[in-house]
């Protein structure tokens, strides 16, 4: 499937972001996304046609960073041992990430692939074998969490 390779050079960048996110550090979430197209080539004949290459991509990726997450070999980056910092390399004052990280499961993977994957709903959808109406109303729901906690944080 010559997709894949150029899935890969493309938009490793992305697969990392996310796995790395979901995983909690970045090596973890490299090794992820390596794992995740060294399972995809192995099994590309599984793909149906019916989506997708992208998304099927996408949910192997996912499922493989929350794979290697539950591995009790992994040991999470901690918040307060890293700097958090915006895009700019300048210091994220009010830890996004930290905040983030403190999402319930399902709304941090809805965020990660909407934010960091620049997927839309229906991708987003595809991915984790929802419904889009579930995908928007977890974002939703992440939203409103991430407002109040900022909220609370300000004062």
């Amino acid at each position: 499937m010559p997709e894949l390779e150029s899935l890969y050079r493309e938009r490793y960048d992305h697969f990392a972001r996310v796995a790395s996110a979901i995983t909690g550090d970045g090596e973890s979430g490299r090794d992820a996304v390596q794992n995740a197209f060294a399972a995809a080539v192995r099994e590309r004949r599984s793909f149906r046609g019916t989506g997708s290459v992208d998304a099927w991509l996408w949910r192997i990726v996912v499922n493989e960073a929350k794979r290697l997450r539950r591995e009790p070999l992994h040991q999470p980056l901690e918040a307060a041992h890293a700097p958090a910092t915006n895009g700019n390399g300048g210091r994220d004052e009010l830890g996004v990430r930290t905040l983030l990280a403190a999402l319930p499961d399902r709304q941090k993977e809805v965020v990660y692939l909407r934010y960091y994957a620049d997927l839309g709903y229906r991708e987003i959808a595809e991915v984790l074998e929802i419904e889009v109406g579930t995908v928007s109303a977890t974002l939703s729901a992440a939203h409103t969490r991430l407002r109040k906690t900022l909220r609370k944080v300000e004062r």
